[in-house]
């Protein structure tokens, strides 16, 4: 595992001050800061940016999490389109699943681990991936 991706409602958690996740986000972001980089892609960034009234805002939050942004690698893009296929075919109906096909590619072909309160997809589509979640 060359680092984790930050899944964006971890993020999330934090920036709301969530009075269930907080703690949680903010122990398992220190935990694994200390020995691993810590990553969102541009689709998580898309995601916590709705928050933010400016684009400075966004950076700073960014910066003071120590987060680096990635860019999705093509492979990581064909993977998320061939998941999201198999998607209908499984009986899934969430109107838009696609970013979290995305975040799931990305973590697979770059081999990061992700930190997610929500596995549900990610064991279903990406079995191989490392998978940091609450217990």
């Amino acid at each position: 595992m060359n680092g984790v991706l930050i899944d964006s409602c971890v993020l999330l958690d934090l920036f709301t001050d969530d009075s269930n996740w907080a703690g949680w986000s903010e122990n398992v972001l220190e935990l694994y800061s200390q020995s691993n980089t810590l990553y969102i892609n541009s689709i998580i960034y898309t995601e916590i940016s709705i928050g933010f009234a400016k684009i400075e805002e966004v950076e700073s939050a960014v910066q003071r999490l120590g987060l680096k942004v990635l860019e999705m690698p093509r492979e990581a893009l064909f993977l998320a389109g061939k998941i999201f296929l198999e998607y209908p075919k499984n009986k899934g109906t969430k109107r838009s699943p696609l970013p979290d096909f995305y975040i799931g590619a990305h973590a697979s072909v770059s081999d990061l681990g992700l930190v997610t309160r929500d596995p549900g997809k990610f064991k279903t589509y990406f079995p191989r991936l490392k998978l940091i979640q609450p217990h």
